[in-house]
């Protein structure tokens, strides 16, 4: 091993000790079917303008949708959405069976109940490493009161 490389269990150990928000990103394909994945690397940009960025594992099946789309949607869960994020999460199921949600400014799906959403336009894509690094500026957001899910040292956590 080079000396000079990180170790990944030591780096996703230490990434893990940085507690984090859930999101669901989403998207529609070309026939206006929703699709979502749970993301937790979410984070504001700019203020001026408004912009965020949500980054994408290459691997990830739903990418290509997220490559082709001018828009996307983020929902911040609020803490009695754990199931959402592990819909989200899991590979070949249909993740919006069962979960409401509207459609945002541009036809972007919101999960219904969250307490923040923001409806996206791509600005720039940048591939580093292995994810997609996807910066949008923020054409919509509004919020609601609630408490938000938590997720440090690789499990779901609530506010105290």
């Amino acid at each position: 091993m080079d000396p000079h490389r990180m170790d990944k269990q030591t780096f996703r150990r230490c990434c893990a000790r940085f507690a984090t928000g859930v999101t669901v990103a989403t998207v529609l394909d070309d026939s206006g079917e929703p699709h979502g994945v749970t993301v937790n690397s979410f984070t504001s940009v700019s203020l001026s303008p408004p912009q965020i960025l949500i980054c994408l594992d290459h691997s990830s099946r739903i990418l290509r949708l997220f490559r082709k789309s001018a828009h996307f949607g983020v929902s911040v869960l609020r803490e009695d959405q754990q199931d959402h994020s592990t819909r989200f999460a899991m590979r070949g199921a249909d993740r919006f069976q069962g979960v409401p949600f509207r459609a945002g400014k541009e036809g972007v799906p919101l999960i219904e109940g969250a307490i923040a959403f923001f409806a996206c336009r791509v600005a720039q894509v940048v591939d580093s490493g292995d994810h997609a690094i996807f910066i949008a500026e923020v054409i919509d957001a509004s919020w609601t009161e609630g408490r938000p899910l938590l997720y440090y040292e690789s499990r779901y956590h609530r506010l105290q």
